[in-house]
C-alpha cells in the first residue's frame, strides 16, 4: 500500500511539473520604462511645454527679483563705509526684508511648480497606463511590469507603447 501511495504521488507530481510547463510556455511578460514614456511620449512634451508656458512668466520675474536684491546688496556694500550709523542699519533692514520676501517667493514657486508638474505627469501616467493595458490586451501579455531592477531589452514594451501614446495625440496638437 505503501509503494502504491508513493507511485502516485510521483505521478502526481510529474504531471503537475508538465501542466506548470505547458502554462509557462504560455505566459507573457512585458515591461515598461515610465521613464522614457516622460521623457518620450508627446503627452510627456506637451506637459512639460505647458508648465514651462503656465511658469515662464514667473520664473522671470523671480530672476529679476533675485538680480534686483544682488545689485541692491552689491551697491549697500560698496556705500556702507559712507553711509551714518543710522542710515546702515536702515539700509541693512530693507535688504534683509526684500531676501526674506524674495526667499518666500521662490520657496512658494518652487512649490506650486511642483504640484503642477506631479498633476501633469500623474495626467500622463494614467494615459499611458490605459494605453499598456490596451497593448497588453491586444497582444495577450500575462503581466506587464513598471518597476524592475533588471529586465532583458526582449521584454521592454515601452516603445510599443510610446508609439501607441503618440498615435492618440499626435506631436503638433500636443504642443498646444
Amino acid at each position: 500500500m505503501k509503494h502504491l501511495t508513493r507511485a502516485w504521488l510521483v505521478f502526481l507530481l510529474g504531471a503537475l511539473a508538465l501542466a506548470v510547463q505547458a502554462r509557462a510556455e504560455d505566459f507573457r511578460v512585458g515591461f515598461v520604462n515610465t521613464d522614457r514614456i516622460f521623457r518620450e511620449a508627446n503627452t510627456a512634451k506637451a506637459a512639460q511645454a505647458k508648465l514651462e508656458q503656465e511658469f515662464s512668466k514667473r520664473e522671470k520675474d523671480l530672476n529679476d527679483l533675485g538680480a534686483a536684491l544682488k545689485a541692491a546688496s552689491e551697491k549697500f556694500e560698496r556705500e556702507a563705509p559712507t553711509l551714518s550709523e543710522s542710515q546702515r542699519a536702515q539700509r541693512q533692514k530693507a535688504l534683509i526684508d526684500q531676501d526674506r520676501d524674495f526667499q518666500r517667493k521662490r520657496r512658494e514657486f518652487q512649490e506650486d511648480l511642483n504640484a503642477r508638474k506631479s498633476e501633469e505627469l500623474q495626467q500622463v501616467l494614467d494615459r499611458a497606463n490605459r494605453v499598456v493595458k490596451q497593448v497588453a490586451e491586444q497582444e495577450k501579455y500575462d503581466l506587464i511590469l513598471q518597476e524592475a531592477v533588471y529586465i532583458n531589452p526582449k521584454y521592454d514594451i515601452t516603445d510599443k507603447v510610446i508609439k501607441a501614446l503618440n498615435a492618440s495625440i499626435p506631436a503638433a496638437s500636443a504642443a498646444k
